[in-house]
């Protein structure tokens, strides 16, 4: 059965409550999700492929019998190290690979669309659930509904320091900080710096605040329309913590009300 949660403005304060959509009754299964995380993360695996003569380009021929040796081909030539050494075929140093991949090859997975969509009504459902977000590594203390809604008044916003407000308003101060010390930058040259994973805030789509996504550290926004079980399990553990805004639970509403789910 649906439930109410509250629903809070900009200060952190309640200004009313709403009736949770048909969505947050579906259960918990962990397995769908997992299985639907790798399913769409597999579709941005990058092709890969070589080059078919790679290896075989070498000055190479067989010394035939006679000799003592095997009569696989070895380097022409004498008086330098690569001399006489084996080449041109897989399984002898500087040889060819010899199943090497193939770019051609179809690499993502396949999943149903009904169980697709159960990973992701799924992972939406666990938002709500405050032991999920604290097995994550959220730090919540300072938050007491879950799921956590708030007022449309957000979506115009267009200022991050605006936005860091309403987010320490909203109790997210300690999982803010959380995020921010737990940078990390690579050692190597061309590698971007690393932040924890901190809230995700699900707008309507085409908000204004939707240019602030990565302004803070850990922070990301996304419009409900495209919501993915990417942003809801980072690395397929569930569940991220979630700020809804009222305009994107309408939008749960209507799926649910034009879609069914059987368990």
């Amino acid at each position: 059965m649906t439930s109410e949660s509250l629903i809070l403005s900009l200060d952190g304060q309640v200004q009313g409550r709403i009736q949770l959509p048909a969505i947050f009754d579906t259960p918990f299964r962990p397995e769908v999700i997992h299985r639907a995380y790798t399913n769409i993360l597999s579709h941005r695996f990058q092709k890969q492929g070589r080059y078919p003569a790679a290896g075989e380009v070498v000055s190479a021929e067989s010394r035939n019998t006679g000799l003592g040796i095997a009569r696989v081909a070895r380097i022409r030539g004498e008086g330098y190290s690569r001399a006489g050494q084996a080449a041109g075929v897989a399984g002898v140093r500087h040889g060819r690979s010899a199943h090497p991949p193939e770019s051609w090859k179809h690499i993502y997975k396949k999943i149903n669309k009904k169980e697709k969509r159960l990973g992701l009504l799924s992972a939406v459902d666990a938002t709500a659930n405050k032991e999920l977000v604290v097995a994550r590594g959220h730090r919540v203390n300072n938050i007491s509904t879950f799921p956590i809604i708030v007022s449309n008044d957000i979506e115009p916003i267009i200022k991050t320091q605006e936005f860091v407000k309403i987010l320490t308003s909203l109790g997210l101060h300690d999982d803010l900080a959380r995020a921010r010390n737990s940078s990390r930058t690579k050692k190597r040259m061309g590698r971007p710096k690393k932040w924890g994973i901190s809230a995700l805030l699900v707008v309507r789509d085409n908000s204004a605040i939707m240019r602030l996504s990565n302004s803070i550290p850990g922070v990301d926004i996304r419009a409900v329309e495209s919501l993915s079980v990417l942003d809801l399990v980072p690395g397929s553990r569930p569940i991220r913590l979630t700020i809804f805004t009222q305009g994107a639970l309408q939008y749960f509403e209507r799926v649910m009300t034009n879609h069914s789910i059987r368990e």
